[in-house]
């Protein structure tokens, strides 16, 4: 049996996306920019997608630019409304537990000398909103907080924090990374109160090198890639025709009539594992668990056994999971996310993240339970000796 429970660092490609994918690729390949009509239909596959994303953020059409996943929209957002705004101030805020690509552009900002401040969170990773109430001052022009955490599912207050921010100053800019949490939550960013949202196409079973950022219409920001001009000359470079057409498809399969009861099956399978795992002795569930965290990510360390060991262990089993990020878990150093929210220090190298999609069966959760109970006293001796 195997069972791949490593779903917030990426999905398995939805087979009709594969389908939407192959047929631009192999018959509607034209340039969208082109004038003769492989072109335009080409141009239909994009026009298509705005409409559909748009659709599932009641948002305007224009208001959607395709980029090529999570990192580039954060890039974008944060740079890219910085530099367009410097002059009314340079103090920018975010949280300590941001994801890399939030983090580092904040840190390059501060290089050219911006002043950021990183707001605490609690021990289950929630932002401190009294902080950012007091860290926002008169020359602060920009606000980014993730709407889940990618590591242990903390879902951030992030209609409190538009409230707060807009009700200091309406001109600050308001940047939500929600590339964990679109497809997972129905988010209009208006209601909200965001300018920028960030999403990437390969947490949601569309293809990697694919996702998007909304941008409110009027919102001040400056592109970081140059060139032909394309997409109204926010994002230069020829579309990624097949992967927005692909990006387009996994949207409409997952924004459906049978939305609610996916996310009722994911809470489910969540509340298995947490109470499984809380059986077994020596192992802490790190953050929130109930209907007030998200549905897809179990975070959970196991006393005595460090993270990378029990990763393989499990690996050899057919199970997959992760020690953290994907996207840092190149990169030596322990998560930013667990030291912040004050995890127990012998536990901060031996925490795992189980993550989930639509189509994780129960099965695969009792498996993975049944080889932990199996290889965790094995390991522990192993430990010790």
């Amino acid at each position: 049996m195997e069972a791949y429970l490593d779903n917030s660092a990426t999905t398995k490609v939805n087979p009709q996306v594969v389908q939407v994918v192959s047929k631009v690729m192999l018959e509607d390949y034209g340039n969208p920019s082109s004038k003769h009509m492989k072109g335009v239909d080409a141009e239909q596959y994009v026009k298509k997608a705005k409409k559909v994303i748009a659709g599932s953020l009641k948002c305007l059409e224009k208001e959607i630019v395709f980029t090529s996943g999570g990192t580039e929209s954060n890039n974008m957002a944060i740079i890219g409304s910085a530099l367009a705004n410097q002059r009314k101030g340079k103090h920018i805020i975010t949280s300590a537990v941001e994801h890399a690509s939030v983090k580092e552009p904040f840190l390059y900002l501060e290089k050219l000398g911006f002043r950021v401040t990183f707001l605490p969170v609690d021990h289950d990773g929630i932002v401190n909103v009294n902080a950012l109430r007091e860290a926002l001052d008169d020359q602060t022009i920009l606000v980014s907080v993730m709407h889940v955490n990618n590591e242990i599912g903390a879902v951030e207050p992030i209609e409190e924090i538009g409230h707060i921010v807009k009700g200091f100053n309406p001109s600050i800019i308001y940047h939500v990374d929600a590339i964990q949490s679109y497809g997972k939550y129905r988010i209009v960013p208006k209601k909200l109160n965001i300018d920028l949202l960030s999403v990437s196409g390969h947490k949601i079973h569309a293809p990697k090198g694919t996702g998007f950022i909304y941008i409110k219409d009027k919102t001040k920001i400056k592109p970081i890639i140059y060139g032909g001009g394309q997409q109204s000359g926010m994002r230069s470079g020829t579309d990624n025709v097949p992967g927005i057409a692909g990006l387009s498809e996994a949207v409409s399969l997952i924004y459906n009539e049978q939305f609610d009861e996916k996310i009722d099956g994911l809470y489910r399978i969540k509340e298995y594992l947490v109470s499984e795992l809380s059986k077994i002795s020596g192992v802490t569930i790190n953050g929130r668990t109930g209907r007030d965290s998200a549905p897809h990510i179990v975070s959970a360390g196991f006393e005595g056994v460090r993270a990378e060991v029990l990763l393989h262990a499990l690996e050899e089993k057919h199970i997959y999971v992760s020690s953290g990020s994907a996207c840092s878990s190149n990169r030596p150093g322990l998560s930013s996310t667990l030291v912040a929210s004050g995890i127990d220090s012998k536990l901060l190298d031996s925490t795992i993240r189980f993550s989930f999609c639509y189509e994780t069966t129960m099965e695969e959760i009792e498996y993975t339970i049944s080889a932990l109970r199996e290889l965790l006293p094995v390991l522990r001796r192993f430990t010790r000796h």
